[in-house]
């Protein structure tokens, strides 16, 4: 049966779901998204993602900085829905927006609940060294990521995985998913499973003091570190003054003092074990391969990394 919907998704994680439900057949009556911010050299606004696809395909697209307001809420009312559709949105829905939807607001989220609620679960799913996540389907309420789940899919953590790729997997595994349980909720079929209480973590935005590598820290903890940070903001640290991201590594052998290179192929002893960086970039240059790096940039053994 089609719905009438509101998307209300800002990154590239939602696209695969808003482009589902369109598939599906669903009428998307209105696409909420962030609105467009400053970006790139010359720092002109550049709309997110969704908003992006949602006007190449003719969608109404809104991008309110907040939903407090009461035109804002009237103006969603006003849409007269069957349900609102959230996916990386960026802004609390009040409780006005919540209840305006004949059959309520559901949010696809990118963990397994209650483990990382928040805005940065993928991040720190990798970052944590967590074995498995996924995707969950939620009915939404006024807590943070709190309501009773209606749908997961699961997918193991693999020691390559980066945020990047678990990304892209966890977006695809979401956009069937969510088509499936939003159809069950129209037939009356769904089941909403609450949130245990026990295991609630929080998944806070990554913040910039975060980023720079200590290698005082166990190798394991600083692999998952790297990967958990790439592609961005990116884990890294100083070589020669400049400062050097690491967008991919690897757990090593070796011992040594933390920072120590142990080899001429970027294999760093660390606290405990060592890390070989696999992917590196120069601040300001693209992203090299450790190999094509190092041609350019010699970091031989014995140096010491900060």
């Amino acid at each position: 049966m089609t719905l009438r919907l509101a998307f209300m998704g800002s990154p590239a994680f939602a696209l695969p779901a808003l482009a589902a439900l369109l598939e599906a057949g669903h009428d998307i009556a209105c696409v909420y998204s962030q609105p467009p911010r400053p970006a790139g050299r010359g720092k002109q606004e550049r709309p997110t993602p969704v908003h992006a696809f949602a006007a190449e395909r003719g969608l109404e697209v809104r991008t309110p900085k907040s939903l407090k307001r009461a035109e804002e809420q009237e103006a969603f009312a006003a849409l007269k829905l069957d349900a609102a559709i959230v996916v990386a949105y960026g802004l609390i829905l009040p409780k006005a927006i919540l209840d305006a939807p004949r059959l309520g607001a559901f949010n696809l989220h990118g963990s397994l609940l209650p483990r990382w609620r928040g805005a940065a679960p993928i991040q720190r799913a990798i970052m944590a060294g967590d074995r498995v996540t996924g995707v969950q389907v939620m009915r939404m309420e006024e807590g943070l990521d709190t309501g009773p789940v209606l749908a997961t899919a699961e997918t193991p953590i693999d020691v390559d995985d980066t945020t990047s790729s678990l990304h892209d997997r966890l977006a695809a595994l979401g956009a069937p998913l969510l088509v499936e349980a939003l159809a069950k909720v129209e037939r009356g079929e769904a089941v909403a499973v609450p949130q245990s209480e026990e295991g609630v973590t929080y998944a806070h935005k990554i913040t910039p003091a975060e980023t720079r590598i200590d290698w005082t820290c166990p190798a394991r903890e600083i692999d998952c570190m790297i990967r958990g940070l790439s592609p961005a903001p990116g884990a890294w640290f100083e070589l020669n003054g400049a400062r050097m991201k690491v967008l991919h590594s690897r757990l090593g052998m070796g011992k040594g003092a933390p920072g120590e290179v142990l080899d001429d192929n970027l294999l760093i002893a660390c606290g405990d074990g060592a890390v070989r960086l696999l992917k590196v970039q120069r601040e300001g240059r693209a992203p090299l391969e450790a190999q094509t790096f190092l041609r350019g940039q010699p970091v031989p053994a014995g140096s010491k990394l900060s």
